[in-house]
């Protein structure tokens, strides 16, 4: 229990201002609502750079790190384009009319969840242990990829809704 703690307790501050964020976020998600484009793509933005920063962090004495994000970012690319996510546009504002789920919420936590526990095994220093550096390094891979396919298909939904007036 004191090694859970410890982790806690290291943890910076930004991590959980970041998670009751998107707790707060995937709770509003569950509610019908009206949003701008702008605010529908915060989110994925978050999880693409987040994804992206873990590229060059730690000690890399080969190319497999690399290898793995890549990989890992080009099949979930396709998983993030093909995901539905309903909405309208208003065509006299240009907002997004979004139904509620609670599929945001368990994404967003099951996201977070496994970028957090990257972020534990590379500061208890995993550098001499090369198949937890490459899986972190797929995890992050496979958020960015599912993210930027996400953002790309929001974006063309977006574009061609809004086309149809």
């Amino acid at each position: 229990m004191t090694f859970v703690y410890q982790i806690l307790i290291h943890t910076p501050p930004w991590v959980w201002i970041l998670f009751a964020y998107l707790v707060w976020q995937g709770i509003k998600a569950m509610q019908p609502r009206t949003i701008p484009i702008w605010r529908a793509l915060i989110v994925p933005v978050v999880f693409i750079a987040w994804g992206i920063s873990r590229i060059g962090f730690g000690h890399q004495s080969n190319a497999w790190p690399l290898v793995a994000w890549i990989v890992a970012a080009l099949v979930l690319l396709p998983l993030g384009v093909l995901t539905p996510r309903p909405f309208e546009v208003d065509h006299t504002s240009g907002l997004m009319i979004r139904p509620g789920s609670a599929s945001a919420l368990i994404r967003n936590l099951i996201v977070f969840s496994a970028q957090y526990a990257v972020g534990v095994i590379s500061a208890i220093d995993a550098s001499d242990r090369a198949m937890a550096i490459i899986a972190g390094r797929a995890i992050s891979g496979a958020t960015a990829g599912y993210f930027i396919g996400s953002t790309i298909a929001l974006l063309l939904a977006y574009r061609r809704k809004s086309a149809e007036s």
